[in-house]
């Protein structure tokens, strides 16, 4: 057996076959279409660029609201297509009403003649919020009177003016407006607060802006009063004013715009490899389209992968208030829904019950990638669905993703699950496997390959780390017996290793892989992938699962569990106790080494140094660092460069983060 220590190996350098089996998935371009019965579309331009898709562009003689579909009635839609940040919303009052009567999509549906007429409740209980789903650049905002017909106290609606309103605005929403069923507030800056009106045609100027979120309430006015200066309604009397529809008029593109595609089934399984695009960033000037680089735009693409064409499992009631799955069909064509009339009726057979995620035959929606070209990590399988959403920090720059592909190839196996556990508790209590935090444990991997009739097996595995492991053993075989590896690479953050035995249909079911390794994070999954090493097809990922009976934990996460009284910092070791900058190339530096711990994302750190009376002496940034080894080197000078005195100095390394902990003080001499 070879094991090799340096990281920038790590199986990658395989030679390429002569048959490479690596092929690619296309949309746009000269491949599919992108209009191509596509999923979900918010503010998409499909026209301006053949072949290409980008935010629309908005023009300032048409209201926004027409540019958006589907609007939902409710501020919490019950719908199975609502989705938060692409299902457009306008509500009345609180929680909003699907009444035709009080329907407050009837208010931006650009129907004049589809409104909420006017009522005899008090006219301060009237407020409408429309949520666009996306921020959109906006500087006017207004209503008018429907332009035909009569109240029933026979004044045409065209005369009848709101008499004070007002109207603010917002570019993101506040969890404090949708938690139950809130009171009038105010969403952001006010753009209009009218105490009497006469006009019926309202334009609210303001500064061109993002603007996702609009409400408009009315106000009582002296223009209400009746006989002696009463604003109360009479019974059977409706209120003052009346509104045809909202218009919100802007210019620009807007900060996001979203594309999502529809499920497209692939014509064989397939594993999925690098995610890739071109696009161009654009900028209008003075009329013509110039490309800019540096323009404050971008792209972020999520994919999810499965091995049917619906990632949902439908359910209906039983007679007993249990649930049982159903056909999408019947979900929607059969079952009766529980909300009906607005009200939520007593569950029964034959109405429908809960939607669950298929998460064993589906991804999850993969993180956005923001840089083509990066390996996308999906389980592989039939069906695969696309989510863009274009970014824009400027009113005129926007982003054109001319096309989209993806590396595809056969698959090695139907499906290879995985699982891992601490070497000295192979069944968990609770199934999770937890070790102390930066402490190296020996842990057990256990894969195994799922074929039934798809897939030619795989000879390699590569586990990521996250951090350098040493590799143990290898078992394979049943019953499972050591066996020497053709090779190991202990990378930086991952631990490769070469099967003598192939693991695919009629040989070896599966492998162990056992292995010593510190956990720094809160929670480490330790993904995987298998491949075939010197052959050019794409690696499949391990997934979760049940992979042996002796295991217990059917998981690849490990949870890092940290002491009461420890902190971010770990370690704190030097190279030398003494450090003497003479320039004799003898502990002219020490190196210090440290290892952070429980940090879930990058956070700055600091080098600082004392002197014995607690002055600071010395400072330097040591940049965004993540969980794990990490290591410095200090010359004995201060922020000035300047070489300090002789004597004796506590050092540390500090986390700028919430989390500090305890203080690590090390001494340190310095002397020449």
């Amino acid at each position: 057996m070879a094991v090799k220590t340096f990281s920038w190996l790590l199986l990658l350098c395989w030679a390429t076959a002569s048959n490479a089996q690596r092929q690619s998935w296309q949309i746009g371009g000269a491949g599919l279409a992108w209009s191509e019965g596509d999923s979900a579309v918010v503010l998409i331009d499909f026209d301006s660029a053949p072949g290409a898709i980008q935010p629309v562009y908005i023009e300032p003689d048409q209201s926004l609201f027409s540019l958006f579909t589907d609007w939902e009635p409710l501020k919490e839609p019950r719908e199975l297509t609502y989705v938060e940040g692409e299902t457009p919303r306008a509500w009345k009052g609180a929680e909003g009403n699907e009444t035709t009567a009080h329907n407050g999509t009837y208010m931006v549906d650009g129907d004049s003649m589809s409104f909420n007429p006017p009522v005899s409740s008090n006219p301060e209980s009237v407020w409408y919020t429309i949520d666009l789903a996306v921020p959109v650049p906006a500087h006017r905002f207004g209503f008018f009177a429907p332009p035909r017909g009569f109240r029933s106290d026979g004044i045409p609606f065209a005369e009848d003016a709101v008499p004070a309103y007002e109207v603010s605005i917002a570019a993101a929403g506040d969890p404090s407006w949708f938690a139950g069923n809130q009171p009038y507030q105010r969403i952001g800056p006010l753009i209009a607060d009218v105490a009497e009106n006469f006009t019926t045609e309202v334009q609210i100027d303001f500064p061109r802006q993002y603007v996702r979120f609009v409400r408009y309430k009315r106000k009582t006015s002296l223009l209400d009063s009746g006989r002696g200066g009463n604003t109360s309604v009479g019974s059977g009397t409706a209120f003052k004013g009346s509104i045809g529809d909202f218009e919100l008029f802007g210019e620009g593109v807007p900060r996001k715009a979203v594309y999502r595609s529809r499920i497209f089934a692939l014509e064989k399984p397939v594993n999925f490899g690098r995610l890739s695009w071109a696009a161009t960033p654009l900028r209008a000037v003075d009329g013509e389209l110039v490309e800019v680089p540096d323009a404050e735009v971008g792209v972020g693409v999520e994919v999810r992968t499965g091995r049917d064409g619906d990632p949902n499992i439908y359910h209906e009631y039983t007679d007993r208030g249990g649930e049982e799955v159903v056909t999408r069909e019947r979900y929607d064509l059969v079952l009766q829904p529980r909300w009906r009339a607005g009200r939520l009726r007593d569950p029964r057979p034959g109405m429908r019950a809960s939607i669950a995620y298929d998460s064993d035959n589906w991804s999850f929606w993969s993180l956005p990638f923001s840089e083509p070209g990066q390996a996308s990590g999906l389980k592989g399988g039939t069906h695969l669905q696309l989510r863009v959403a274009f970014a824009s920090e400027e009113f005129d720059a926007w982003m054109r993703l001319d096309s989209l592909w993806i590396e595809t190839a056969p698959l090695l196996a139907q499906r290879v699950v995985g699982e891992v556990a601490l070497a000295g508790d192979v069944q968990p209590a609770g199934g999770s496997t937890q070790v102390p935090l930066g402490e190296a444990a020996e842990l057990i991997y256990d894969i195994r390959g799922e074929f039934a009739g798809e897939g030619a097996g795989f000879d390699a595995l590569r586990i990521r780390t996250g951090t350098r492991a040493a590799f143990t053993r290898l078992e394979m075989g049943d019953p499972p017996r050591a066996i020497e590896p053709v090779e190991v690479v202990e990378g930086s953050e991952e631990l490769a290793i070469a099967l003598p035995e192939r693991v695919g249909p009629g040989s070896a079911e599966g492998a162990r892989v056992v292995f010593v390794a510190a956990v720094f994070s809160l929670a480490w999954t330790f993904s995987g992938e298998v491949y075939n090493a010197g052959v050019d097809a794409l690696p499949q990922p391990v997934e979760p699962g049940d992979a042996s009976a002796e295991l217990g934990t059917n998981s690849l996460r490990v949870l890092g569990m940290a002491g009461q009284s420890d902190g971010p910092v770990m370690g704190l070791d030097f190279s030398t106790r003494v450090l003497t900058p003479n320039g004799d190339g003898v502990h002219d530096e020490v190196e210090i080494g440290y290892a952070l711990v429980g940090l879930p994302e990058e956070v700055p750190v600091v080098f600082k140094a004392y002197s014995l009376d607690g002055r600071r002496v010395a400072k330097r940034s040591l940049g965004a660092q993540r969980f794990g080894v990490q290591r410095v080197r200090w010359d004995g000078r201060d922020e000035g460069g300047v070489l300090l005195s002789p004597g004796l100095y506590l050092v540390e390394v500090v986390p700028e983060a919430e989390r500090t902990g305890p203080r690590r003080l090390r001494p340190l001499t310095l002397i020449y």
